[in-house]
C-alpha cells in the first residue's frame, strides 16, 4: 500500500495485521544523542551528589527521558521512513544535543538554553504530528491538540525557569515536571475537548516495547561504558579487579531481570492488548522511570566504587550502590505486574534484602558493599528464570 492511500493519513505507519512495525534506522540513530544525554545525566549526578544536586538531577533526567519517550509514542504513529518524518527527528537531534549540553549547568550559567530546547522539543514535536493527522481523524488530531496544550503550558513555567534564578528556577521546573508527568494521568483533559480516548492513544504495541526496550540497553550502555573507561585509568590490583567484575556482572544481571523474562511478554501483552495505548501509558511511559533511573544511579556507583573501593562506605557510595540497584527492582516489579497480572515474588525479595543491607551498609567497604547488591541482583535473576521456567517462551503462560 503506497503511504498516500494510507487511511491513518499519509504521514503514518501503514499498520499490517498480525505484522509489527519494525524499529528503523533513523530511530536508532536519533537514540545516539540519548546516548550522551544519558551519560551527561550521570556525570551530572556524580559531581554535584549532594541532596540539592540530586534532586537538580532528578528534574533534569525526568525531563530527558519526557522528551524521548513522547517521541517515542509519535514515531509509533508517524511513518520515520518518509522524508518529513526524517527531517524532524534529524532537527530534533540538533535540540537534544543542545539539551544534553547544557545538562551540567542547567542550574548555573545556561538553564535558559536548556529550557528553550526541552521546550523546543516538546512543542515542536507535538505541532507536527497535530499538522500531520488528517482532518478525518478528529479524534487522533483532538488528541494532538490537547497534548500541545499540556506542552504549551508547560513550555511557559520551563522558560520562566530558564530565565530565573536559583531556588525559583529549581521550583518553576519542578512544576513543569509534574504538570507534564501528570497529564497523561489525567488524559489530557482540556476544556470544551474534554479527555483524549483510549482509541486516540492505540499504539503499535511491539514498536513501542521495543523502542523502550532499547532505552535500557542504552542506560546499561552508559553502565558498562563508565566501568570500562574508569577501570583503564586504574592498577589492575585485586581490589579494582574484583570491583570491575562486581560492576559488570551487576549489569549483566540487571539485562537478565529485564530482558530474559520482562520484554518478551511486555511486547506479547501489549501487542493483544485491546487497550495497548493504556498499557503503553502505564508500563511503558511511567514505569519505565524507575527502571532507567535505577540504572544510571548504579552507572554513578561503579564509578565511585571503582575510584574508592577500600576504607568504610560514605552516604554517596551507599545511597547508589544500593539506591541503583532498587529502583530498578521497584520498577522492574512494577512493570511485570503491569503486563502479568501478579507481583514477581523474586523481585520483592530481593528488594527485602536491599533494604536490610542498608542498615549495616557503613560497616561494609565499598568493594564488598557492590558484591553483596550484586549477589542480591544474581539471585533475583536466577530466581525468577527458574520459577518461570528455563525458557524464554515458556513464560507466556505464567
Amino acid at each position: 500500500m503506497m503511504a498516500a492511500e494510507n487511511p491513518r493519513g499519509a504521514m503514518f505507519r501503514v499498520i499490517t495485521p498480525n505484522q509489527h512495525s519494525r524499529v528503523t534506522n533513523v530511530e536508532l540513530f536519533f537514540d545516539l544523542v540519548f546516548v550522551f544525554a544519558v551519560t551527561q545525566v550521570s556525570h551530572t549526578l556524580l559531581h554535584h551528589f549532594t541532596p540539592l544536586g540530586t534532586v537538580h538531577v532528578a528534574v533534569l533526567f525526568l525531563a530527558v527521558w519526557w522528551v524521548w519517550v513522547f517521541t517515542a509514542w509519535v514515531t509509533n504513529w508517524l511513518n520515520p521512513e518518509l522524508t518529513p518524518i526524517r527531517i524532524l527527528l534529524f532537527a530534533m537531534m540538533l535540540g537534544g544535543l543542545v539539551l544534553s549540553t547544557t545538562i551540567p549547568t542547567a542550574f548555573e550559567g545556561r538553564g535558559l538554553w536548556f529550557a528553550i530546547a526541552y521546550a523546543t522539543l516538546q512543542v515542536g514535536r507535538t505541532a507536527f504530528w497535530m499538522f500531520a493527522t488528517p482532518h478525518h481523524r478528529t479524534a487522533v488530531r483532538h488528541n494532538a491538540i490537547r497534548i500541545l496544550a499540556w506542552f504549551s503550558v508547560s513550555a511557559v513555567l520551563w522558560i520562566a525557569g530558564g530565565l530565573s534564578q536559583g531556588e525559583t528556577r529549581l521550583w518553576l521546573w519542578i512544576a513543569a515536571v509534574i504538570w507534564e508527568y501528570i497529564a497523561p494521568a489525567a488524559r489530557f483533559w482540556v476544556p470544551k475537548l474534554g479527555f483524549s480516548s483510549v482509541e486516540a492513544w492505540a499504539v503499535e504495541g511491539a514498536h513501542m516495547a521495543e523502542r523502550c526496550s532499547l532505552f535500557v540497553i542504552i542506560a546499561l550502555g552508559e553502565a558498562i561504558i563508565v566501568n570500562g573507561a574508569t577501570f583503564a585509568e586504574l592498577e589492575w590490583t585485586a581490589s579494582n579487579i574484583l570491583a570491575f567484575i562486581s560492576a559488570l556482572v551487576g549489569a549483566i544481571a540487571m539485562w537478565w531481570i529485564y530482558f530474559h523474562r520482562g520484554a518478551e511478554a511486555g511486547s506479547e501483552r501489549i501487542s493483544r492488548s485491546a487497550e495497548s495505548g493504556r498499557l503503553a501509558r502505564l508500563a511503558y511511559t511511567y514505569l519505565h522511570t524507575p527502571i532507567v533511573a535505577g540504572i544510571i544511579l548504579t552507572a554513578v556507583s561503579d564509578e565511585l566504587v571503582l575510584k574508592h573501593p577500600a576504607g568504610h562506605s560514605d552516604m554517596r557510595t551507599i545511597v547508589s550502590t544500593i539506591g541503583g540497584p532498587l529502583i530498578f527492582l521497584v520498577g522492574t516489579i512494577l512493570f511485570k505486574h503491569a503486563i502479568r497480572g501478579f507481583l514477581q515474588l523474586s523481585h520483592g525479595v530481593g528488594i527485602v534484602l536491599l533494604l536490610a543491607l542498608s542498615w549495616f551498609a557503613s560497616d561494609l567497604s565499598p568493594l564488598w558493599l557492590s558484591v553483596a547488591t550484586t549477589m542480591i541482583m544474581i539471585v533475583v535473576a536466577v530466581w525468577e528464570s527458574v520459577s518461570l521456567g528455563a525458557a524464554p517462551e515458556e513464560a507466556k503462560g505464567h
